[in-house]
């Protein structure tokens, strides 16, 4: 059922989003300043091109054992700039993806998942894209 959703996405308009995240990978590299951004932007590049199935983590509840605050607030630092340069029109390009994909009926899961996504573009940088799985099975070991 992933697979089909996942094809399904990338017809309706996933490819479109995709790229626009690829774009603001490599306007991240080649902005220098920007450097620190390029593997937040390039886990969300990951999660647009295959929303189902994959879920985009923070990594204090990934490995809770390396939770650090100096860390953390380093990456709210690096989130309002990444807001300021990408996040805004990245989070808008999902909203607008998603409200076509939800005219019609079969495009609505997909549409929903592009609202998922336009919440993190907001605030991407810290976030891993893993399985549903991994990501259940984290939250499970930190509930504990």
């Amino acid at each position: 059922m992933r697979t089909v959703l996942n094809i399904l996405n990338f017809v309706l308009g996933g490819f479109a989003t995709t790229l626009r995240w690829l774009a603001a990978t490599v306007c991240s590299v080649l902005l220098i300043f920007t450097l620190l951004l390029t593997r937040s932007c390039w886990e969300i590049t990951k999660l647009s091109f295959l929303p189902f199935g994959n879920e985009a983590i923070h990594v204090d509840e990934l490995y809770p054992e390396k939770s650090n605050a100096l860390l953390s607030a380093g990456g709210s630092l690096l989130n309002v700039v990444w807001l300021l340069l990408f996040g805004w029109w990245l989070c808008l390009s999902h909203i607008a993806a998603g409200i076509m994909q939800c005219v019609s009926i079969i495009g609505i899961p997909v549409g929903i998942a592009n609202f998922k996504i336009a919440a993190i573009a907001l605030w991407p940088v810290g976030r891993r894209v893993v399985s549903v799985e991994v990501a259940q099975q984290a939250r499970i070991e930190n509930a504990r």
